[in-house]
């Protein structure tokens, strides 16, 4: 019977970079550790990452040879993974087409998930890699790999490079838009401009501090616009949450809306018409005097990254504004730009989003606001 789900551990190197060069890579049950295929080859002279992209290659293929529907990728190769999960360019042209062959048996699985572990973790690929460098070089391996142990379910059995399938957890993002203000309820573009909460706000933060409580009862951190009007929500949900820190991050600031700040859709259409008509039909179009969507989202996007790597696997509340949550979304949802001017999101309205270290978003809710159905 053919398995659903299996692990592929893979390594390659070069004695030289370029140098004698070769690769290993490993196909694993992923609960008893018990080899099920082995792949290494020379590859004559060739560079380190060459190497580690073949033996990505070498693993997918023999995953697909065993019928496997699922793989988790398992290297030590920071750039083989992130460059797979679509995280850091291919700027190396001798990569790209090692890249797209590895894309392509990407494709033929339901899913495929990569993950980087430090070398010693990646000890048996890395054996082969070496065992297929020695013979690049002309010369005896150090060591000759030794042959596919079968392994039983009893963990000590297991060989010493192999550890269970981990367990990733995701990393849960409460996207909270500021209460209400006066600019809100007017349906006032409102940007860089410090309009403070009105009293239907304070009392929507925290209507809102008690909602995001009841979803995450422990809370890793809150971070907020620096305008009042985020500072504000975000208190009141801190405080819900046992007073639960709140961090200003600069990035999550609304976008500058330029000459259109304090005027409505109706003032701005009349004024500027040539000028909206081109900032709807494209996010790298800014108001006068303004910043792009486009603008926004790199901001955000380097607040999220930052999230993930700070906390792992924690759930973080993050207070902004509708511009910054939209493009989030946008992102998550692999929706076109046509998406930041049909989805509407309510004052105090709530989305959550799961984010795994391996590229993998589950949008969860967006604009939840049930509990502002009171008022």
């Amino acid at each position: 019977m053919a398995p659903r789900v299996v692990v592929v551990e893979a390594d390659g190197g070069s004695r030289g970079n370029p140098g004698p060069a070769g690769y290993g890579a490993v196909v694993r049950d992923p609960e008893t550790g018990e080899v099920l295929a082995e792949r290494f080859e020379s590859l004559g002279t060739a560079t380190n990452n060459v190497a580690e992209y073949q033996g990505l290659i070498a693993g997918l293929t023999a995953a697909a040879e065993l019928g496997a529907v699922e793989v988790d990728v398992r290297m030590d190769s920071k750039l083989v993974v992130e460059q797979m999960c679509g995280r850091w360019q291919i700027k190396h042209p001798g990569l790209r087409p090692l890249a797209a062959q590895a894309a392509g048996l990407v494709g033929r699985f339901t899913a495929v998930r990569f993950a980087w572990i430090p070398r010693d973790q990646n000890r048996h690929a890395d054996a082969l890699a070496n065992a297929a460098m020695d013979a690049a070089a002309g010369r005896p391996p150090a060591a000759t790999p030794a042959a596919a142990p079968t392994v039983g379910s009893d963990p000590a059995t297991a060989p010493a490079s192999w550890e269970p399938r981990p367990s990733f957890t995701a990393t849960r993002l409460i996207l909270v838009r500021h209460g209400e203000t006066e600019y809100t309820e007017q349906r006032r573009y409102s940007g860089r401009g410090d309009v403070p909460l009105s009293e239907r706000g304070r009392a929507q933060a925290v209507a809102t501090g008690a909602r995001v409580a009841a979803l995450a009862p422990s809370v890793a951190a809150v971070l907020s616009s620096p305008l009042s009007r985020c500072t504000a929500t975000a208190a009141a949900i801190a405080g819900a949450l046992a007073d639960v820190p709140v961090r200003t991050e600069d990035d999550l600031i609304e976008c500058d809306f330029g000459q259109w700040e304090g005027r409505t859709f109706a003032e701005v259409r009349e004024r500027w018409p040539g000028e909206m008509d081109a900032w709807l039909a494209s996010p790298r179009v800014a108001p006068p005097d303004g910043e792009s969507f486009t603008h926004v989202a790199e901001r955000a996007h380097r607040v999220i990254a930052g999230l993930l790597t700070a906390y792992p696997g924690e759930t973080v509340v993050v207070v902004s504004h509708v511009s910054p949550i939209k493009l989030v979304l946008r992102d998550a949802l692999a929706a076109g730009d046509g998406f930041l001017h049909r989805l509407f999101l309510d004052a105090a309205g709530i989305s959550v989003l799961d984010m795994w270290p391996d590229g993998g978003v589950a949008v969860r809710t967006v604009n939840d606001t049930a509990h502002l159905a009171a008022g």
